[in-house]
């Protein structure tokens, strides 16, 4: 079970991009002595949710950060569905496969809607020079740059690369001199 001072531990991770001090603790916490903050570290350090570097300070593990997963929903007919802890996920885990390869990018424009990539959606990719047929890709098209499908036919002639958006709207794109992949999609990820 999800312990409230993780949580706010890992919201202000989140915020800050750091681990709280003890001192930070205490407003964090709505606590006045530094010595409960010491024993709820501690409790938190014994259950390995979180660890201390050389120095003593919080660093985070590698369940930090993990979601609970309670099991299914369905998305036909409702049902009834009882909550119960199945398991936790860690997002980064789920998502990531190559961290030092991976970064996200805003989305900006509507050439993706019919693959539900929208404007403002944030996309999870890993860089690569190399893609497979209908995979969604972040290109470099004749010195620009794009996130359309990769399309490649191969003919006695040779190959032909070229990207197609996923609006009617658009004409695919056939390149002039130069047409590089730069990273494949992982995820699409939507704030409501």
């Amino acid at each position: 079970m999800r312990n409230i001072y993780q949580s706010k531990i890992e919201s202000f991770y989140s915020a800050h991009k750091r681990m709280p001090s003890y001192s930070e603790m205490l407003p964090l916490f709505g606590l006045k002595s530094k010595n409960a903050i010491f024993k709820i570290v501690e409790k938190l350090v014994k259950a390995g949710l979180v660890a201390k570097d050389h120095l003593g300070r919080l660093v985070p593990t590698d369940s930090f950060g993990e979601v609970p997963m309670l099991g299914l929903v369905t998305a036909g007919l409702p049902a009834s569905v009882e909550e119960e802890l199945a398991d936790t996920v860690s997002i980064d885990d789920m998502l990531i496969g190559k961290k030092d390869l991976t970064y996200m990018l805003e989305v900006d424009g509507d050439s993706m809607i019919d693959a539900h990539i929208e404007k403002g959606d944030m996309v999870l990719v890993e860089r690569a020079t190399v893609a497979r047929d209908m995979q969604i890709v972040i290109a470099e098209v004749d010195g620009e740059f794009t996130m359309k499908y990769f399309r490649i036919k191969k003919s006695s002639s040779g190959e032909k690369a070229w990207l197609e958006p996923a609006n009617k709207n658009y004409s695919p794109i056939y390149p002039e001199h130069s047409l590089n992949v730069i990273a494949v999609l992982k995820a699409v990820i939507r704030k409501y």
